[in-house]
C-alpha cells in the first residue's frame, strides 16, 4: 500500500509540543510589524520612506529608529519563520506520504489567502497572510527538493531584490492612497481590491529568500534546539544585525531629514541596501531572540510573549482591526493628528494587549480563533 494511502489522521503540534524560540521570536516580531505598519497612515505634507517629514526633532528619532531597526527587518524574520513553519508541518505528517502533506499545505495556503484577501477589503489593504498563502502554493514545490535547490532559490531571489532600482518603499515619497485611508465604504471596496490582488501575487517575490531559508533551517530544527546551534546562530544574529543597521544607515538618515534627497543615481542603491541588509537582520533577530530563550525559559513576561507567537495570526488581524477604527476616515481619522512617534506608542499600545490577551489565553487553554480555524481545516479527517 502507498504510504499516502494510510488512514493516520493529520494532526497539528499541541500547545505543550511547542518549541519556545520560534514562538518568543514570532511574539516579537508581531511588536516590530506593528511598528513598521502603522506609520505609513500618517497624513502630512511630504514623505519619506511612508513618514512624513514635517514632524518634530523627536518623531524624526522616532523615523531614524524603525528605518533603522523594523522598516524591512520585521518582514523578512516573518518570512523566515514562515517557511520553518512549513518545514515543521513536512517533518511531522511525513508518514502520511507527499500526496497528504501537499494537501495539507494546500489547505493552509487556501486558508491564508481567504483571510488575507478578506483583512484586505475589510480591514487593512496592506494584508500580507494572502501573499504568504500565495507565497506557500508555490513553494510546495520546494520541500521536497535538495538543500542546494533551496539554497539556491534563496540566493537568487536575494540578488533579485539587491538589484539596484527607486522604488524600494524605504525611500519611497507616496503618502496613504484611497485604499489606505477611503472616504466612504464604497471606495474602499475599489481602491482595496486591486491593492491585494497585487500584494498577494507580487510580493512572494520579495519573501521567497526568507521563505527558503525558513525552510532549510526547519529541516535541521535550528532554532527549536539553540543550545545544539548555538555558534551557527551567534554569527548570525552577529553578522545579520550589525550589517542590517549598517546597511540602513543612507535611507534611516534620509527619513530622519539629515541630508537632503539625492538624485535617483544615488537612490537606486540607498533603497536595496536597505532592503536587502533588512533580510539579513531579519534572520540576525530571529538568531538572537532563540538564543536567548535558553536563559529565559521559566519567566511569565517570557510565557506571555511567547503565547502571542503561537496565536501570531489572530495577534496580527486584531492589529489590522485597530488601524481600521483609528485610521479610517469615516471612523476615529486620527491619521491627520498623529505624529510618527505618537503612532508609535499606538503600535506598542496594540502589541501589549495582544500580549495580555495572549497571556489569558494561555491561562484558560485557549488557541487564538484565527489559529483554530486554520488547524480545522488543514488537518480536516479525509477518508484515505
Amino acid at each position: 500500500m502507498a504510504t499516502d494511502s494510510v488512514s493516520v489522521t493529520p494532526a497539528p503540534t499541541g500547545l505543550t509540543e511547542r518549541a519556545l524560540g520560534p514562538d518568543l521570536a514570532r511574539g516579537m516580531m508581531l511588536l516590530f510589524i506593528a511598528l513598521a505598519n502603522s506609520h505609513y497612515f500618517l497624513v502630512g505634507q511630504r514623505y519619506v520612506g511612508g513618514f512624513p517629514v514635517d514632524g518634530s526633532s523627536v518623531d524624526d528619532a522616532v523615523a531614524w529608529l524603525i528605518s533603522t531597526f523594523v522598516d524591512g527587518r520585521a518582514f523578512p524574520m516573518f518570512g523566515l519563520l514562515f517557511g520553518y513553519g512549513v518545514a515543521h508541518i513536512v517533518r511531522r505528517n511525513a508518514g502520511l506520504g507527499p500526496r497528504v502533506v501537499n494537501r495539507i499545505l494546500r489547505r493552509r495556503s487556501l486558508v491564508l489567502i481567504v483571510i488575507g484577501l478578506l483583512d484586505a477589503l475589510l480591514f487593512y489593504a496592506g494584508d500580507i497572510l494572502a501573499m504568504y498563502g500565495v507565497l506557500l502554493f508555490v513553494g510546495i514545490l520546494l520541500v521536497r527538493r535538495s538543500d542546494a535547490w533551496v539554497m539556491a532559490v534563496a540566493v537568487v531571489f536575494f540578488v533579485l531584490n539587491a538589484l539596484p532600482g527607486v522604488d524600494s518603499m524605504s525611500i519611497g515619497t507616496a503618502g496613504p492612497d484611497a485604499a489606505s485611508l477611503p472616504p466612504d465604504l464604497a471606495t474602499m471596496f475599489a481602491e482595496r481590491a486591486p491593492v491585494a490582488a497585487l500584494v498577494a501575487l507580487g510580493g512572494p517575490i520579495g519573501f521567497a529568500c526568507p521563505f527558503a531559508i525558513g525552510l532549510w533551517a526547519g529541516r535541521r530544527r535550528i532554532l527549536e534546539r539553540p543550545t545544539e546551534h548555538r555558534t551557527l546562530l551567534r554569527v548570525v544574529a552577529a553578522v545579520g544585525i550589525s550589517v542590517a543597521v549598517l546597511g540602513a544607515q543612507p535611507a534611516a538618515l534620509l527619513v530622519a531629514g539629515v541630508y537632503d534627497r539625492p538624485g535617483d543615481q544615488v537612490l537606486q542603491w540607498v533603497g536595496p541596501l536597505h532592503d536587502a541588509t533588512g533580510v539579513l537582520g531579519g534572520f540576525g533577530y530571529a538568531a538572537l531572540i532563540c538564543l536567548v530563550s535558553t536563559r529565559l525559559r521559566n519567566r511569565e513576561l517570557v510565557a506571555a510573549v511567547a503565547a502571542v507567537g503561537q496565536r501570531s495570526m489572530t495577534c496580527y488581524l486584531l492589529q489590522s482591526a485597530v488601524w481600521f477604527v483609528a485610521f479610517t476616515p469615516f471612523l476615529l481619522g486620527l491619521a491627520d493628528e498623529l505624529t510618527a512617534a505618537s503612532t508609535a506608542l499606538l503600535a506598542a499600545g496594540v502589541w501589549v494587549a495582544s500580549v495580555a490577551l495572549a497571556e489569558w489565553m494561555r491561562r484558560t487553554g485557549r488557541r487564538g480563533p484565527f489559529e483554530t480555524l486554520t488547524r480545522r481545516v488543514t488537518y480536516s479527517a479525509r477518508p484515505s
